[in-house]
Order: structure tokens, then sequence, then C-alpha cells
């Protein structure tokens, strides 16, 4: 079926676009990682599980209206834009609309913090304030990083061990090799999500002045990095096997390989617009594989 024309959409709907649901399933699944990560450790909390779950999709969602108001000011929202339908610069909201929904929602993701901060201490507060500085000053700030080629290594970082490693702090009330490890794959796989993005979006991106990594690498350069974010989440678990990491049960998220190998013929394959069917699908992949991998440190345990 087709969607309804943009002029006809309820506020729900506009919001359901701005929120852009499809992001949510690679958050979730760093928090479902280092939960299952603390599970295998001997070490899960349920509270602070499912308040680390809630609160990566919060930030994430904060993230994305950052990016769709952030990114309009800036001007490299444009008609010729390929990617999902901005927001902001369609009109269906206005930016002080979309800033004020940014702010309710980190508001939210705060009180979890508190919460978190309750029960697993102070380091919890540091974590979540660089989270929800990291995902404003993506596209906002003085020097957007997501502007400078910068992006990648933060989404890395943010998406990887701050991310998995945070939820397990939260539920250990310490770091383990099990958390860092279990954090490497998850930051992979989420930079080859916005490896897809900034590949689609080079020619708009050069246009306005916004300098990805992708950008600089040129297109090719920009594939040749989604093929080794790949090879190096599925190179972790058997490493973690044999450096006793790990039990060989996390060897499962290797089911999701055909899947990942279609993904990266896609990307290589396709360009422009058509690009937004393997952003999807190495999004689908990522959850995939996080479930995978976190079901084998499961069944590890019982």
């Amino acid at each position: 079926m087709s969607s309804p024309p943009v002029n006809s959409l309820n506020m729900l709907q506009v919001w359901t676009l701005a929120v852009r649901p499809r992001t949510l399933p690679a958050a979730a699944a760093t928090a479902i990682v280092g939960s299952a990560a603390a599970f295998y450790a001997g070490n899960f909390r349920s509270g602070p599980a499912i308040a680390c779950l809630l609160g990566a999709l919060l930030l994430q969602i904060g993230a994305n209206l950052a990016n769709d108001v952030y990114d309009f000011y800036r001007g490299t929202d444009t008609s010729a834009r390929l990617g999902p339908l901005r927001v902001t610069h369609a009109g269906l909201l206005t930016p002080r609309q979309v800033m004020a929904g940014m702010w309710v929602v980190f508001g939210l993701a705060a009180l979890l913090g508190v919460y978190l901060y309750l029960e697993s201490g102070w380091q919890v507060l540091l974590i979540g304030l660089a989270c929800i500085g990291a995902a404003i000053a993506y596209s906002g700030g003085p020097l957007p990083f997501g502007y400078f080629g910068l992006g990648d290594l933060a989404v890395f970082l943010f998406f990887g061990p701050v991310a998995v490693c945070g939820t397990y702090f939260t539920q250990a009330r310490r770091l383990d090799p099990i958390a860092v490890w279990a954090s490497l794959p998850m930051g992979f796989l989420i930079v080859a999500i916005l490896v897809v993005n900034n590949l689609r979006d080079i020619a708009t991106d050069k246009a306005t002045g916004k300098h990805t990594l992708a950008v600089r690498l040129g297109a090719r350069g920009a594939r040749r990095e989604y093929t080794f974010c790949l090879v190096a989440a599925y190179l972790i678990p058997p490493v973690m096997v044999a450096l006793g990491a790990a039990s060989a049960w996390t060897m499962l998220a290797w089911i999701s390989l055909p899947l990942a190998i279609r993904q990266n013929q896609m990307v290589w394959r396709m360009e422009g617009r058509p690009l937004n069917q393997a952003l999807a699908g190495t999004g689908q992949l990522t959850l995939a594989y996080a479930l995978l991998f976190s079901l084998g440190l499961l069944i590890a345990v019982l």
C-alpha cells in the first residue's frame, strides 16, 4: 500500500515520521547485548536492564530529532535529499516544535538516568550526559563532528563501548572483559548502518558542505569501510572463543552471516535512493546479530 500524501498526515503520523521508528531496533540491540553479557557474568538485574533499554530508545529518538532540526538549520536538507522525509524541512513541524520534542525526550532519558544513578552510582550520570551531548553535537553546536568526518568514530564509541559497557555497568557496578568484547561487534555493525546512510548521500552532502567520512573517502572507500565493519563484527566471536573470553555458543551470531553477505552485495551494487533498502537491511542485520549473540550468551549459562 502506498503512503498517504504528506499534507494529509495527522499530528501522530507526523511525530512518528520525526521519531524514525526504523532506527530504534539498532539502538535496542546495544542494551540487549549489554544485559546478555551481564547475565553471562552472573550480574543481571532486571530493573537497570529495562531502564537501559528504554534509555537507549529515548536517546536514539532524541538524536533523530536533533539531526532533523540541526540539519535544517545548517541547510543540508534540500529537495534533492534521497533519504527518509525530514519533518522540519518538509514544514510538517516547526523548528521550535522539534527542538521542544527533543528536550522532552532527553528529559525523560535523564529521569531514567536518575534512577540508574540511585541503583548503580554516579558514573552512570556521566555516561548519560555524555550520550546526550554526543547526540546533540553530531549535527549541532559550533563543530558538529558529523560534518567533519568524525561521525563514524563517534557512533562506534557511543553505540559500541559506551552503550554496551554502560548497560553492563549499571547491573554489575563494574566493568569486565566480557562487556568490552561484546561491545565491539555492535559498534562495527551500527557504524555500517551510518556508512550506508552517508554513502547514499555523498552527492547531496558534498554539495551542502557536509564532509562525512564517506564524502572524504569517496563511494568506493565507503563501500570498503562497510565491508570492513561487517568482517570485523563477525571475527569477534571466534576471537573471543579462541581467547577463552566467552563460550563457543556466541558463534550463534554467525547464523546471520548469509544476511550480512547479501547486504554487502547490495551495498556494492546499489547507488542513490535504492540504498535505502540496504540501510533498512543493515538495521535488521544488526538486530538479528545482537539477538543471536545474546542467545549464545544465555545458552552458555543455562
